[in-house]
């Protein structure tokens, strides 16, 4: 079994279907650019900027308190802190 890491990716690929603007698909190819290395690095953005969001959005309430408790009462451990900003 292979775990996946940063530097290893799995060489399953999987064929789709996609439409794009004929002319930008001419200058695309004019240019010898890989539309499918383009395509995919687009798309995996999108899904790691939707997953972010969605973690954010899931976790605001959390994050919310977090930052309430910490206003509240000071960050944890401030008085180990090495560095004062104070």
């Amino acid at each position: 079994m292979t775990t996946m890491t940063p530097t290893t990716r799995s060489a399953e690929k999987q064929r789709t279907n996609i439409t794009v603007d004929a002319r930008t698909l001419t200058q695309a190819r004019a240019l010898n650019l890989n539309v499918s290395a383009i395509s995919e690095a687009a798309l995996a953005r999108a899904v790691r900027e939707a997953a972010a969001e969605s973690w954010a959005a899931e976790n605001a309430a959390a994050l919310r308190e977090r930052r309430d408790w910490i206003a509240a009462n000071g960050t944890p451990l401030a008085a180990y802190q090495v560095l004062k900003t104070d």
